[in-house]
């Protein structure tokens, strides 16, 4: 146990409070919802901060990490989609969802193959993610007695988050294409 994995422990643990304070009725929950999203995506950067400056990078720290932005992301997505369940919000979700299915599997396929650092992380994926999170908060925060920009603004960042799902996706999947067709 170190740090690093302390935080990450700690996001992966803020998953179930986030839904039990977002249906929780108390005033301002979805407020509270979003705070609590809020801190534990900032912790995904403090995580690898940590590791990095503390050298406490470790294996499973470098598994950990990734399932931990997952379950935080899809389980936020899960929830907004019960909240917003139109085809208008349904079907970007589910693109962001397949996409991190997808280069999940990807990754770890490549992994298996030696070639985990063809598919590393990339800029794109970066923004992806602070579109994406940024996106949440706005959806998990807003209420109908907000501005309807507030609402607009979450679908569009929802949208631009799709569409850099797909962007990234096709990035890891055209430096994957060299091992995927290789006779192994």
């Amino acid at each position: 146990m170190n740090a690093a994995n302390l935080v990450t422990y700690c996001r992966v643990l803020l998953v179930p409070v986030i839904v039990l304070v977002y249906y929780s009725g108390i005033q301002h929950s979805q407020l509270i919802a979003a705070f609590l999203f809020t801190i534990a995506s900032l912790s995904d950067w403090l995580d690898g901060y940590l590791a990095r400056r503390l050298n406490q990078t470790s294996p499973f720290g470098a598994f950990l990490d990734p399932v931990a932005d997952k379950l935080l992301v899809v389980m936020a997505l899960v929830l907004l989609t019960a909240n917003y369940p139109s085809a208008w919000f349904v079907v970007p979700t589910a693109i962001i969802i397949g996409r991190e299915v997808f280069v999940s599997a990807l990754r770890e396929w490549m992994a298996s193959n030696n070639q985990r650092d063809a598919v590393a992380v990339g800029y794109i994926g970066k923004v992806k993610t602070t579109v994406q999170m940024l996106a949440i908060i706005v959806l998990l925060a807003y209420t109908p007695a907000w501005p309807l920009f507030f609402l607009q603004l979450g679908y569009a960042l929802i949208y631009l988050s799709a569409a850099l799902s797909i962007w990234s996706m096709a990035q890891y999947l055209i430096k994957a294409i060299p091992v995927l067709t290789s006779k192994q």
